[in-house]
């Protein structure tokens, strides 16, 4: 109906209608107007037509109806363009989706060359990470589902759906969502992928860490067998200098000591005073234990920074063995010098425990936890089978251990190479027997 009445031209004559008949005078040409049916295509260029001025300014419905369908024509016109538009941007769509869809691990790197609706280059240089690379595509996937969602609204706020076609707005409709619903698989497959390469990644990270410490072990198995000492405590610590610099470093930590034993044998020759031997620190007291001969003091033994002043003499630069002992029960400590016990006392540092966690030095004297050394209270000499038992040892077993008829490590720190470690130039060296050190005395 529509080309119908876009098509009719509706005329009305000037000056009133001649007769028909033979005998009367034919009007002269241009006196009326012929309807005449027109394509559609010439009906707005060719045939304009001043409009009927109608009583009370309304319009005749033929020009109500054509000026409808002139209307209806633009729209129908810019809704083609507007579906060719949204075509090509499906196009592109389905062009991506299919990219993506290769891109599963054959697809070379720098498929996807620009994110839509952006022009950039995105997907270029995968990163290396496939974390990163998961992550990226999802981003990519949500741009897309975004992009067809502001065509939507566009077309919405520009367009009346009742305008379109019944059919190409159902075509429109199903086209986008069937793309929404494959970019909502792709994202959740990807999603997928991105859980099994994290798991994947936890696996192999963890089979490398496991790989890296047999490794570890090894390495440290070979250092052990090729160490240059015969046994793991055949060995001395060389402090040849009095600086603040030369020092070793027991590994091991005390615990909560009630009472304690600590034996070693050293050789020295400093003068004066031999310094510090060793010395033992906690937060909030550097003095918790501390042997320490220094400048023309005889040797003293602090416990908790309370000084008792020991019989002990090994200055003369020849081997000897030194034990201390000493319980928190009333404070009572005793000194002995190559199996000979030279003195004992009491009340010193009575009902103190020893407090744990904190550092054992050789050779330095520490005014803070590990540190602060000064040079005038430093160790020079050598030192060897430094070992601290939790008990105070009986006489008999000092003795032994002294004249070499027994060996016993220490139940809490025991002498062996790699528990220490040395620093600022101090070196370890293989010792003496033990027969040899008696020889010395």
């Amino acid at each position: 109906m529509l080309p119908v009445v876009a098509g009719l031209l509706l005329a009305v004559a000037a000056g009133g209608r001649g007769s028909s008949s033979s005998g009367e005078q034919e009007s002269p040409p241009g006196s009326r107007f012929v309807c005449t049916s027109l394509p559609l295509e010439a009906a707005g260029a060719g045939c304009p037509l001043p409009p009927v001025p109608m009583q009370g300014g309304a319009l005749p419905p033929e020009e109500e109806l054509r000026a409808t369908v002139l209307q209806l024509r633009e729209t129908v016109l810019q809704q083609k363009e507007t579906i060719g538009s949204q075509r090509e941007a499906i196009r592109e769509l389905t062009g991506k989706l299919s990219r993506c869809e290769g891109a599963d691990g054959k697809s070379a790197p720098g498929t996807w060359k620009k994110e839509l609706g952006k022009g950039k280059d995105t997907m270029g240089d995968l990163p290396r990470d496939p974390a990163q690379v998961i992550d990226q595509l999802s981003r990519t996937m949500q741009t897309l589902k975004d992009r067809l969602e502001s065509l939507e609204h566009q077309l919405r706020a520009n367009v009346s759906y009742a305008a379109l076609p019944s059919d190409l707005r159902e075509m429109l409709q199903r086209r986008l969502g069937d793309l929404e619903r494959q970019l909502l698989s792709k994202v959740a497959e990807l999603e997928d992928e991105k859980s099994l390469l994290h798991n994947e990644t936890s696996a192999h990270r963890q089979k490398t860490e496991t790989a890296l410490n047999a490794l570890l072990e090894r390495v440290s198995e070979l250092e052990k067998g090729n160490s240059a000492f015969k046994s793991p405590d055949e060995f001395k610590v060389s402090l040849p200098l009095r600086t603040n610099y030369l020092y070793g470093k027991i590994k091991k930590t005390l615990p909560e000591l009630y009472a304690f034993t600590v034996c070693l044998w050293l050789r020295s020759s400093a003068s004066p005073g031999i310094g510090t031997p060793f010395s033992y620190a906690v937060p909030g007291q550097a003095n918790e234990i501390v042997l320490i001969e220094w400048g023309n003091n005889p040797i003293e033994l602090l416990i908790n920074d309370k000084v008792a002043q020991l019989p002990l003499f090994i200055s003369d630069g020849k081997w000897h063995h030194i034990c201390i002992t000493w319980t928190t029960r009333d404070g009572m400590w005793e000194a002995f010098q190559d199996g000979e016990k030279l003195g004992t006392g009491e009340n010193l540092a009575p009902w103190h425990p020893i407090k744990p966690g904190g550092v054992l030095i050789l050779g330095q004297e520490q005014d803070t936890v590990g540190g602060r050394f000064d040079a005038t209270q430093a160790f020079v000499g050598e030192m060897s089978q430094f070992n601290i038992w939790d008990r105070v040892l009986k006489a008999e077993d000092i003795s032994n251990i002294a004249n070499c008829s027994a060996n016993m490590p220490g139940n809490i720190i025991p002498w062996v190479d790699n528990n220490v470690d040395v620093f600022g130039g101090a070196t370890k060296w293989p010792v003496e027997t033990c027969e040899e050190r008696l020889l010395d005395l």
